[in-house]
């Protein structure tokens, strides 16, 4: 361990080095050896590493971006109080996102905010309130020539700021609503509708959400991927019972009849989910059916769809 730890001392000092060619080498090392070694991340973060790779995030090399952002990703997984008692680093990280010529630097950037919002509850009101955040996460699902992978990982970053519920009202204000609406629709990737329909599951659990589904035409496209003849993935369906129940629980009278109307349409869908779906899509989705059939449901609170059960 101490040969370890004067490792990570040694590159961390090279980080400071006025030598670009030393602290390019450096980091290209602590990105290895953080990836390698798991022992070694904890080791890293007490040297000092993260407010030297913050600020690196703001190179105009995609290739210095891109160690620096997968080195924090790595150090994410067991030194998150580093990175998020570090000054700026959440100013960075949406820096980098919106900024970075580097597809591989930005999915980094996203999962390491994924990575924060799973590891710590208590990370997720903090993230959520940074609005550069939201609009770059947000302008990733949007942008047209966005690569799959970088959308994946902005979905699974705005569903681990979804969990909060105050953030939600934020993401329905920012346009979350038709820009999932939009990409449900226009991918046919089952990968990436199942974390789009899990992230809308989540939003449509705050009252805000149910006009701006409503001008999105988000309860239609909810219901369509109840149909039988769409082919929807399981999970693509019980987050799409999610999401409709979500808003009969927090929506208003005029948001339950039209969800109530949709839902009449597709009920041997949300019947299929109630006999073959997993535990929770089970009971949400007999809840569902109920209101769907005689108006009621057991409304208690909306419940937050497991990310085990909602995205790969």
């Amino acid at each position: 361990m101490d040969v370890k730890r004067r490792t990570a001392r040694t590159l961390v000092a090279k980080l400071s080095s006025v030598s670009e060619r030393i602290r390019t080498e450096a980091l290209s090392e602590l990105r290895l050896i953080s990836k390698h070694d798991p022992e070694s991340r904890l080791l890293i973060a007490e040297a000092g590493a993260v407010p030297y790779l913050s600020e690196t995030l703001y190179s105009s090399s995609p290739a210095i971006q891109e160690n620096a952002a997968a080195t924090l990703l790595n150090l994410s997984i067991t030194s998150g109080g580093s990175l998020m008692s570090t000054r700026g680093l959440l100013d960075a990280l949406s820096h980098a996102l919106s900024n970075s010529p580097s597809p591989v630097a930005v999915q980094s950037c996203a999962a390491t905010l994924h990575s924060l919002l799973i590891a710590d509850e208590s990370y997720r009101p903090i993230i959520g309130s940074k609005r550069d955040i939201l609009y770059s996460l947000l302008s990733i699902i949007t942008a047209a020539n966005a690569p799959p992978r970088s959308i994946k990982d902005a979905l699974k970053a705005l569903f681990g700021i979804a969990l909060y519920q105050l953030n939600r009202a934020s993401l329905v204000d920012f346009g979350a609503v038709p820009a999932l609406v939009s990409l449900i629709v226009r991918d046919a990737r089952t990968g990436i509708v199942e974390d789009a329909t899990a992230v809308l599951a989540q939003i449509a659990g705050c009252e805000e959400s149910e006009e701006a589904m409503r001008k999105a035409g988000g309860v239609r496209v909810l219901a369509d991927l109840l149909d039988e003849g769409t082919g929807a993935s399981g999970r693509i369906r019980e987050n799409a019972v999610a999401a409709l129940f979500n808003l009969v629980r927090c929506g208003g009278e005029k948001g339950r009849k039209e969800v109530r109307e949709m839902g009449a349409q597709v009920k041997e869908g949300i019947a299929e989910v109630a006999e073959n779906g997993s535990a929770k899509g089970k009971s949400k989705a007999v809840e569902f059916l109920k209101f769907v059939v005689d108006g009621n449901g057991n409304g208690n609170e909306v419940r937050d769809f497991s990310l085990n059960n909602s995205m790969i």
